[in-house]
Parts: C-alpha cells; structure tokens; sequence
C-alpha cells in the first residue's frame, strides 16, 4: 500500500500534467489560428478533416502536451524537493 508521500506526490505531479496538457491545448490552439489554417480540427480522426491538417494538429499537440507535461513534472519535483528536503518517491537518483 502506498504511503502517504507516495500519494501527495502521485496527486500533485497527476494534477500538475492535467493543468499543463490544458494549456498546452490552448497554446496549440491560439498558434493554429495565427497560422493559415484558421480554427484547429475539432476531430483531426473525422473523415472530413484532410490527413495533413490532421497529422499536423496532433504533432502539434502532441509535442507542446509532451513538453508541458516535463516541465510541469519537473516543476513540481524542484518544490517537493525544496519543501520535503528529499526527491519525491520515484524520483530518487539512481547510481549508474
């Protein structure tokens, strides 16, 4: 059973994704719409939608969503560490 660091840490990092994904999302849309694309695909797998906007949307989603997330990740562990004294669990440094 996990202890209780073990699920503040599993909260905190779940919730700091969530809230990064979103604004990735946003941050992907606004840029979307700069360009010449106009609105972003409400549904990139709808038939309707060409296969390069598509692709495109979610590679772009998918990068600034994968980015977010490590920086938030990261983030979070650097104020565990400063508040705890300690990496969270899992995060420990493995010797090589």
């Amino acid at each position: 059973m996990p202890n209780k660091d073990e699920l503040l840490w599993k909260g905190l990092a779940t919730g700091a994704s969530i809230v990064a994904a979103v604004a990735a999302r946003n941050l992907a849309s606004a840029g979307w719409k700069m360009g010449p694309g106009g609105d972003p695909p409400t549904n990139p797998a709808d038939p309707s939608t060409s296969w390069g906007e598509a692709m495109g949307w979610t590679v772009l989603v998918g990068v600034l969503a994968g980015v977010a997330r490590l920086v938030a990740r990261r983030s979070a562990a650097e104020v565990w560490e400063s508040v705890q004294g300690d990496l969270p669990p899992g995060l420990q440094e493995v010797d090589a």
